[in-house]
């Protein structure tokens, strides 16, 4: 990659000499001397190959392809500015980055809540967001690729902060066979008819929780792909009342109308690595995340203005 000719140096230079109105404006408020100034920016014309300024009177003018480099040079010199200071908030200890591993089944709008109030706080920390199934989220805390994980498992070892419970129904399609016997099912109901489950992403101690046993049983690697064969009238499943809303206010998915186990309320935690303590940013993304879980999904919601 070719080097730059001209510095950051002397794009401030230049947008000093048009934003204050002239060579002796900007030199005083660069605290330097008019000369400088002024063979800074007949430098930068040398090395660019074109002319930037125009003399009319006594101020001096944009030209048109200055106007155009000038407007595009603020931006760069913006972004070396955020850099900087970046260097300076990691240097006291601020992150470059969180990572953190979220449960399938944990309410998407909850966690938007969240990243949106953090983006405005985060100054310029990135987050690097992975979605697991089941054990696959402990697998990803204890390898040590997750500073945050939030999971509806005990983690041993792990002190997790309690957070909000999510519904699981079990449903089918209106027209599936289970609804067809018009009275109260029982698991032996259930054992006869096609299970969909969900696959466990970790690898070490996959788990099959929610199945029956049942030999007809389908495994797909997604809620989203369990409620979409469930809707489509193949088989029943458990699924989070929160993805599902729709299709049970439409009448596309029908409760199943069990004795017993028809809805299941795991609780879900909040985790943190135990590799290295908790860094500013991290911190406020551990608040954001514990007050938007208690908040009401329905109260209205407005985003922060950028930073």
């Amino acid at each position: 990659m070719k080097a730059p000719r001209v510095t950051l140096d002397q794009w401030r230079t230049l947008q000093a000499v048009v934003d204050h109105g002239g060579f002796a404006q900007a030199a005083q408020a660069l605290h330097r001397s008019q000369s400088s100034v002024s063979y800074t920016v007949g430098r930068m014309q040398e090395q660019l190959g074109v002319p930037l300024l125009r003399i009319d009177g006594r101020k001096a003018v944009l030209t048109e392809a200055g106007a155009v480099l000038l407007r595009r040079s603020r931006q760069l010199v913006k972004q070396a500015s955020q850099l900087e200071d970046l260097a300076l908030q990691m240097e006291q200890g601020w992150e470059a980055e969180v990572r953190l591993v979220v449960d399938a089944a944990y309410p998407n709008a909850r966690l938007v809540r969240a990243l949106t109030a953090f983006m405005p706080q985060s100054r310029g920390c990135r987050v690097r967001l992975r979605e697991e199934v089941l054990s696959g989220v402990e697998e990803v805390l204890q390898a040590g690729i997750a500073d945050l994980a939030i999971s509806s498992f005990t983690i041993p070892g792990y002190l997790g902060t309690e957070m909000s419970a999510v519904e699981f129904v079990a449903v089918a399609h209106p027209e599936h066979a289970l609804h067809q016997m018009n009275r109260v099912l029982t698991f032996q109901d259930l054992e006869s008819q096609l299970q969909v489950v969900i696959r466990d992403s970790g690898r070490q101690q996959p788990r099959d929780v929610g199945w029956l046993g049942a030999e007809h049983r389908w495994t797909v690697g997604s809620l989203g792909t369990a409620a979409s064969f469930v809707g489509s009238g193949l088989g029943f499943a458990w699924l989070p009342r929160h993805m599902i809303e729709r299709e049970l206010r439409e009448g596309l998915l029908k409760p199943l109308p069990l004795e017993q186990g028809g809805n299941r309320h795991p609780v879900f935690h909040l985790y943190a690595s135990k590799e290295k303590p908790l860094g500013p940013a991290t911190q406020i993304l551990v608040e954001l995340l514990r007050n938007f879980d208690t908040a009401s999904l329905d109260a209205p919601f407005a985003a922060p203005p950028q930073a």
